[in-house]
């Protein structure tokens, strides 16, 4: 089955580019840069917040919440989240509600969620490993004119990849050979307090130089909210140890905890793999579906050839006729809040420091144009 999708975008989709070694002036020339349109994402999540039954007065606590701990983590995020508001002239708060905006929705019992679905492939090659991940970031639909490719150096190191208006970061890789895909979970205990999914992704995009350095920052973060980080390196990388890593991060108000690749691959949708978070899981969330897709993946790559290049695995993302959702294609018949389309299809290649975004789905991946970015 082709599947085909009703999805109405930019023309041109927005690319942001900030260079400084000072975080707040990197948030300042994005904000500016995002000023125009900036509003309309705002919104978005306004809209998404209400019809969840959460009233503004409790976003901007939540908001307010969730900066206090930002800054009590990593001063310098809080400081691009400032200049962030400041470029765009808006409120702050306003930026720390996007950021937040996993935990914040986390309250509503009448917009879930959307889905992902991420697979990360290890390889032999001439006589080294490595290791490149391809995911479908999936979301609301009328999320789509809200999100950019980000260029951004300055920090520790330099990240390129995607990220909605005024969220500092989401799917990427860095200049020292790290690449993060990212999913969302659901935990009965999930709320606000904790460090952002978001804004941790973002840390560890700037500081960390391999997987076990991004384990360190991710296993310090105080979280009250939970997600996945696939996390994957370069053989060689910035640890100097020359060994290429992968890892699954089951992230929750449980802990962390680490799943390891099973035949040379980490398949990731939106449960949990680990058995204490799964055990206060909300199964309602995603299943039966996120069992569905990863099943899926499973199969997939136990029944066809070994990927041999990153682009090998977009494939592996494209639903065909009675299968799982890999590929998302809104149904405008139902409600705002319940439309989920898969916005992007990203390729990480840590060796080559590219992120590679299809404005689009896996399914649209011969007839849409990729951009390619280098960290």
């Amino acid at each position: 089955m082709t599947v085909t999708s009703s999805i109405e975008r930019p023309d041109h989709r927005l690319h942001v580019s900030v260079a400084s070694a000072d975080a707040f002036a990197r948030g300042l020339a994005r904000g500016e840069r995002l000023r125009e349109v900036l509003p309309g994402g705002i919104a978005a999540y306004d809209r998404l917040f209400r019809l969840g039954g959460i009233g503004a007065a409790q976003v901007r606590e939540d908001a307010a919440h969730a900066l206090d701990a930002v800054d009590a983590f990593r001063p310098a995020a809080r400081a691009e989240i400032e200049g962030i508001a400041q470029g765009a002239g808006t409120d702050v708060l306003q930026i720390a509600a996007l950021n937040a905006r996993t935990e914040i929705l986390a309250r509503s019992s009448t917009v879930p969620p959307g889905e992902c679905s991420t697979l990360v492939r290890r390889i032999e090659e001439a006589g080294a490993a490595r290791t490149f991940g391809v995911q479908t970031w999936d979301w609301h639909v009328e999320l789509t004119p809200y999100w950019h490719t980000l260029e951004s150096r300055g920090a520790a190191h330099d990240v390129a990849g995607l990220t909605e208006h005024g969220i500092l970061a989401k799917i990427g890789v860095n200049s020292a050979g790290l690449a993060l895909h990212f999913n969302i979970l659901g935990h009965r205990a999930d709320g606000v307090g904790g460090v952002p999914m978001h804004v941790l992704a973002a840390v560890v995009l700037q500081e960390a130089g391999s997987v076990a350095e991004a384990l360190e920052i991710v296993r310090a973060a105080p979280v009250a909210s939970s997600g996945s980080f696939a996390l994957f390196d370069a053989a060689g990388g910035h640890d100097g140890s020359g060994v290429a890593e992968a890892v699954l991060l089951d992230i929750s108000p449980d802990g962390v905890f680490a799943v390891a690749p099973e035949g040379g691959a980490l398949v990731r949708t939106n449960h949990f793999l680990s058995p204490t978070p799964a055990a206060r899981e909300k199964t309602w969330l995603y299943q039966p579906d996120s069992g569905e897709r990863h099943e899926l993946l499973r199969w997939r790559l136990a029944e066809s050839p070994a990927p041999t290049a990153p682009d090998d695995l977009v494939a592996f993302l494209r639903s065909g006729a009675g299968e799982a959702a890999l590929t998302c294609v809104p149904d405008m018949n139902l409600p705002e809040g319940q439309r989920w389309a898969s916005l992007a299809t990203v390729v990480l290649d840590p060796r080559t420091r590219t992120a590679r975004v299809l404005d689009g789905t896996p399914v649209e991946a011969e007839t849409r144009v990729w951009r390619t970015l280098r960290a």
